[in-house]
């Protein structure tokens, strides 16, 4: 009712006649606010790590992989395979891999370990089932091709490359141990040196892949590897990437033993599930400082109906009834909820958008695998939180709006 509003509004309001907002009311809707503000960025935040980091991840990563059991890793019959799974249902696209490990040098003394993944070279008819070539920076991207012509080259990870000083049309070696025999005087496995021109760069913003990988031809990752014509499995492209668990299953059903998939999911489950539990963590944290919002309007209210004791006698001594007197403390509740949400919304979604924006938050990519904060604001996630933030303030205005609607009125216009 437009009284009841009106007596509302007066009680939110400073004495001698000010249109301003008192200082407890202020403190109220600013603590609704602050909670409904830092909820929506850190859930954005939260939900932008898991979507940045999925994507990178699968830059390289496919939807599934493709394996056997055994100590060897490493698949024989792979071509029977390859047409096996292709026809599986749900599949867009496969191609067989090879992952080892080796030592690159650049015909220096700095050596490290990188990690080799061999691919098909790009060609017309070869599957795209990651998006790695994509993301080449210079060279003739993932065709191999030296500059002898030669299907012999390699394409390096920026970081990668920056250290070892080497870039296109520059020499690498690599040396590997995989696969190769014992020496009968020293007992230790004779190094295999394989040469290689870098061909191209990379960059996918994931550190560990830019850091770290070197992706070979097939052929020559083979012999890196030591597996002669085998591969270490099949890599595969879904039609959605939320169904790749149901296609695993299935793929496993149709090729039996000894061969095994692993979804996306499955292969980086350590990560998505710390990532969940984070962002599960956060979300009841900052529950508690919407409680706490809650709390201080319990607390408010109380004051106001201590202090207007004698006005709520003499309202309900002139005829105003139980339940107008509640619903005046209740319109209250529902002005700081409102007011403290809706700045609350437009403070924490600008916050978002600015940062998804401008990404003025840096990170460092050796701790945290990506250059700067991401988020990813979801229309689900802000719903729910926009729900409580104007439910909790209305729950919390229930007891005192019914402490005051109980007032009697002689008792109260005699309080002091």
């Amino acid at each position: 009712m437009p009284l009841e509003l009106s007596i509302a509004w007066r009680y939110l309001r400073s004495r001698r006649g000010s249109k301003l907002l008192s200082l407890i009311s202020v403190i109220a809707i600013g603590g609704v606010t602050v909670g409904v503000s830092a909820l929506i960025v850190i859930i954005a935040v939260m939900n932008g790590l898991q979507t940045d980091l999925r994507e990178k991840i699968l830059v390289a990563s496919p939807d599934i992989r493709v394996l056997t059991f055994g100590d060897d890793m490493r698949m024989d019959k792979w071509r029977e395979t390859l047409v096996r799974v292709k026809q599986q249902k749900g599949v867009v696209a496969a191609a067989p891999f090879v992952l080892t490990q080796a030592v690159i040098s650049a015909g220096h003394d700095y050596r490290e370990g990188v990690q080799i993944e061999g691919i098909e070279p790009e060609r017309p008819g070869v599957a795209n089932v990651t998006s790695i070539r994509q993301h080449a920076l210079r060279g003739n991207d993932f065709k191999f091709r030296s500059s002898t012509g030669e299907i012999r080259g390699a394409v390096l990870g920026k970081l990668l490359a920056m250290r070892l000083n080497a870039f296109v049309g520059d020499k690498i070696v690599l040396l590997s141990a995989a696969g190769s025999q014992l020496n009968p005087v020293t007992g230790m496995p004779q190094a295999q040196v394989t040469q290689l021109e870098v061909t191209g760069l990379f960059e996918t913003g994931m550190y560990e892949y830019d850091n770290s990988y070197v992706f070979l031809p097939l052929k020559v990752a083979q012999d890196v590897a030591g597996i002669g014509e085998s591969v270490t499995g099949i890599e595969v492209k879904t039609a959605d990437r939320w169904e790749a668990s149901n296609i695993r299953k299935a793929l496993e059903d149709t090729l039996g033993y000894p061969y095994r998939a692993l979804d996306w999911q499955e292969q980086n489950q350590n990560l998505f599930q710390a990532l969940k539990l984070e962002k599960l963590g956060m979300s009841v944290i900052l529950l508690l400082i919407m409680m706490v919002a809650a709390f201080n309007i319990v607390s408010t209210l109380t004051m106001v109906v201590t202090d207007k004791t004698r006005e709520i006698g003499i309202l309900k001594a002139m005829g105003l009834r139980s339940g107008a007197i509640r619903r005046i403390f209740l319109a209250q509740g529902a002005v700081i909820g409102l007011v403290g949400t809706g700045l609350g919304l437009v403070i924490g979604v600008g916050l978002a958008l600015l940062q998804a924006q401008y990404k003025f938050i840096k990170l460092d990519q050796t701790v945290y695998f990506i250059d700067h904060l991401p988020v990813s604001l979801q229309v689900g996630d802000v719903a729910f939180i926009v729900l409580m933030s104007l439910s909790i303030p209305i729950l919390a205005t229930w007891y005192p709006a019914r402490q005051a609607s109980r007032l009697f009125p002689v008792e109260a216009i005699r309080h002091e």
